[in-house]
């Protein structure tokens, strides 16, 4: 009985390790070239009929129900790949890629209830900031993510400086300072997965 535990106990550390050295191919380039569409699209929205965004407050409302759309699609189509590739591994790669992300949107929301209510004035620096904390989200997973992945977290600090330093002389809110940083930047993550994915095949586990 003792070695029937150990064995199990054994496979449970070897999946542990798996998961956390293999490559994660959850996450769906179709989902997320979605998500990069509809930032520019509401970009493309907000800047042809500025009465859908008149003040700081519904503007930063239509970009947060914007975040919401893109995580549901990209989370609903890496459920079902990563089921789909990693088999047995799939709940804790997902876990793990989950992890890597919800710090730096965590952080996003409060500084976000903390800024609108506190500080109203300065929520123009809010896009640039969101943008340099998605930066950090895509290099802590990069070691698990196609190589160039680092190439679009560099993306974003770029774009999430440059909103801060624009922003500085104008302090207003406009479309654009969105939809073309995420727009652009989540097509790019859909390249660089859809390269990544096509030249290395995931490991697949079906220990218990």
């Amino acid at each position: 009985m003792a070695s029937v535990d150990q064995t199990l106990a054994h496979m449970r550390c070897l999946s542990v390790h798996l998961a956390r050295s293999t490559e994660f191919h959850g996450f769906g380039p179709a989902s997320i070239s979605a998500s990069g569409v509809i930032a520019l699209g509401v970009s493309v929205a907000e800047w042809r009929w500025p009465t859908i965004t008149p003040d700081f407050r519904s503007y930063l409302l239509s970009w947060i129900l914007t975040a919401a759309v893109s995580v549901a699609l990209t989370t609903s189509e890496a459920l079902h790949r990563a089921r789909r590739l990693h088999s047995a591994l799939a709940n804790k790669m997902l876990l793990r890629a989950a992890g890597q992300f919800l710090p730096p949107i965590f952080v996003g929301m409060v500084l976000t209830a903390v800024l609108v209510p506190v500080a109203p004035q300065n929520a123009w620096m809010l896009p640039g900031l969101w943008q340099l904390l998605f930066s950090l989200g895509v290099f802590a997973s990069s070691r698990h993510l196609p190589g160039r992945i680092f190439v679009v977290g560099i993306w974003y600090t770029m774009c999430g400086t440059g909103c801060l330093v624009v922003g500085a002389q104008t302090r207003a809110l406009f479309p654009w300072e969105m939809g073309i940083p995420f727009g652009l930047g989540q097509l790019l993550v859909a390249g660089v997965l859809h390269a990544g994915y096509r030249d290395a095949a995931p490991l697949r586990w079906d220990g218990r």
